[in-house]
């Protein structure tokens, strides 16, 4: 078994393989970001990598999960507008509600609050949020509805008692 090359050297012997998969996933625009993040990583995890391990296919795996990545971030930065748009709340209180919902997720328990959080602000699918809370992807989906139904009732009894207070 030969000894583990410097690092300086598997990113001059890899550095094109990594850039064509960046490229690939990612386009010519954000393939340079894919092909840094892939070699931050890789440098951080290298020591721990054994000697004979192929440093090609573990770079390529890098660069495809951190091309996926930026995907995913890229798809979730908001899109700029001239002017928000005015919707009235359907809770029936002033404003647009987001406050509300934002503090009825807050009341919710943990893992229905992760899973609402995951799976419905952040767009993952539940096979992805069961991975994030240690479960199955159905029981993040059961977690996800449990939340949604307890969310209801939160909303409900927010513009009720809101409804209440300006009875004359």
């Amino acid at each position: 078994m030969e000894p583990k090359k410097p690092f300086e050297l598997v990113v001059r012997e890899h550095g094109p393989t990594v850039l064509r998969v960046c490229r690939a996933v990612l386009g010519d625009h954000d393939a340079e970001d894919g092909w840094s993040e892939t070699f931050l990583s890789a440098l951080k995890a290298y020591p721990e990598l054994p000697a004979g391990a192929n440093v090609q296919a573990w770079l390529v795996t890098i660069a495809h999960r951190k091309s996926i990545d930026i995907v995913r971030s890229r798809n979730r930065r908001p899109v700029p507008v001239d002017e928000l748009p005015v919707r009235p709340s359907g809770l029936g209180i002033p404003g647009d509600g987001r406050r509300e919902v934002l503090d009825a997720v807050g009341q919710l328990p943990p893992k229905q609050r992760q899973a609402v959080a995951y799976h419905y602000l952040a767009g993952l699918p539940y096979k992805e949020v069961a991975g994030l809370l240690g479960g199955t992807p159905d029981a993040a989906r059961r977690a996800g509805a449990d939340g949604v139904k307890a969310l209801r009732t939160i909303l409900l009894d927010s513009s009720l008692s809101y409804v209440k207070e300006e009875a004359p």
